[in-house]
């Protein structure tokens, strides 16, 4: 089923964003259009609300993507998804 786009076009981009990178959309009907969840699917796993009528819909856009951006559980190639190796002196160097 698709979804209906965002009216502000800035936050309709980030939204096509996150979705290429596996987050999915689930409509709203109160004050928000929607909600944005992240690949995990999990109680642990990120989201984003995302607002029907921001007073600047460009700074509402670089929020969502931000956030997209550092959710840990978004398999990305740019970044190290490994925690720290807890035998190597938690980054300490003698």
């Amino acid at each position: 089923m698709s979804r209906s786009r965002h009216p502000s076009p800035p936050i309709e981009a980030a939204i096509r964003y996150a979705e290429q990178l596996g987050w999915s959309v689930k409509m709203s009907n109160g004050h928000a259009w929607g909600r944005l969840f992240c690949p995990s699917h999990t109680r642990e796993g990120c989201i984003v609300g995302i607002w029907s009528t921001p007073r600047v819909p460009e700074n509402h856009a670089r929020h969502i993507r931000k956030t997209v951006d550092s959710c840990p559980h978004t398999n990305r190639g740019d970044q190290d998804d490994c925690p720290a190796d807890p035998d190597d002196g938690g980054g300490v160097t003698s």
